[in-house]
């Protein structure tokens, strides 16, 4: 059961998140210690065109000042907060339809326990916060650490899964189960072997956060997670087809190993590449997809762009509550998810038991 009951309320549901999307960008871009409002943000466009200013408007802050904190320090972190949330909760709807379970979130197929080991492994093994002596190794191979390992890890549950050529979504699940306990023991292992430091460093990491968001960590995020969000949709309606079951999926025409591998292989790229750039941010692929389907149905041609959307929402929400809530001390960011996202997820659970997919 759905609030939108017609495509074209649908759509409309769609336009307001896009414009929900942009009211939070907007805020999240002028809230800090240096408030910037939507005129200043205007007279500095207008600036960067060769218009003058007037010095004024910005006092007691002057206009490079006021660019250089709107530019190289919020914009980033605002757009990376758009990227992971819509990539975080469009592989949730994926992967919620690929189990037909309104329980499965990425985590299930190893990616971000991958990702984990990759990240603990990077720090304890290269010599905690400073790598050796070489920062620059923290900026690049952590995160290429973590990738690797997430893809990887998803790669062996998916090949454990198949059975002469064909995928077997139970066997998935079991096996992602398995591999997440194996990945458990391996990070306590690490964990056991690291020191303070180390430790400090990997627990932040696993909290999640926004705040090494710039222009150079933007870009390999941007090159990973936006084209496997722009195919996406492509699925919808193998999706819509999939949730019959499928048997009836075939007989409809949909190609389920190739749907199987793509939707695993989707999702385990935006999520690992999330995961190497944030850290674990947790309840955004689970709690999004049912949000989304109360309010637009089960019908994933409005499903994954609604969730993307919201999912930006969310993140950048949270993000700002995170900065704000006790400046100039920051919050991790999984740590807001998982308040205000287990709450929500547990009564949205109560009262959407028995329609969920309907």
């Amino acid at each position: 059961m759905s609030l939108c009951h017609s495509s074209r309320t649908r759509r409309i549901c769609l336009v307001i998140l896009v414009l929900i999307l942009l009211l939070a960008a907007l805020v999240s871009l002028g809230t800090g210690p240096i408030g910037i409002s939507f005129s200043q943000v205007i007279s500095l466009l207008g600036w960067q065109a060769g218009q003058d200013i007037d010095a004024e408007v910005f006092s007691p802050y002057t206009a490079e000042t006021v660019w250089t904190v709107l530019w190289s320090i919020r914009l980033p972190r605002v757009l990376l907060a758009v990227l992971v949330g819509a990539a975080l909760a469009l592989a949730g709807a994926g992967m919620q339809g690929l189990f037909r379970n309104p329980l499965a979130d990425p985590s299930l197929i190893g990616v971000s326990a991958g990702a984990a080991i990759g990240a603990v492994g990077a720090i304890v093994l290269l010599g905690g916060s400073t790598f050796g002596g070489s920062p620059w190794l923290r900026e690049i191979f952590l995160p290429l650490a973590a990738f690797v390992c997430g893809v990887g890890t998803t790669f062996c549950v998916y090949q454990i899964s198949k059975v002469e050529g064909r995928t077997l979504v139970a066997t998935m699940l079991l096996a992602g189960i398995a591999v997440n306990a194996l990945a458990s023991a391996l990070i306590g292992s690490l964990l056991f072997l690291s020191d303070n430091t180390q430790l400090r460093d990997f627990t932040f990491w696993s909290l999640g956060s926004l705040s090494a968001a710039s222009w150079s960590n933007l870009l390999p995020v941007v090159l990973l997670v936006l084209p496997p969000l722009l195919i996406f949709p492509i699925f919808a309606r193998p999706l819509n087809a999939f949730l019959l079951g499928e048997a009836d999926a075939y007989y409809l025409g949909v190609d389920v190993a190739r749907l199987k591998k793509w939707i695993v292989f989707l999702c385990a790229a935006i999520v690992g590449a999330t995961v190497a750039a944030c850290g674990i941010i947790s309840f955004v692929g689970l709690v999004v997809p049912h949000m989304v389907r109360s309010i637009v149905g089960p019908d994933h041609r409005f499903v994954l762009p609604a969730s993307a959307l919201l999912g930006a929402i969310l993140l950048v929400s949270a993000d700002l509550f995170a900065r704000a809530a006790f400046a100039p001390a920051e919050l991790p960011i999984g740590v807001v998810t998982a308040i205000f996202g287990a709450p929500f997820f547990i009564g949205l659970l109560y009262y959407t038991r028995q329609t969920i997919w309907a």
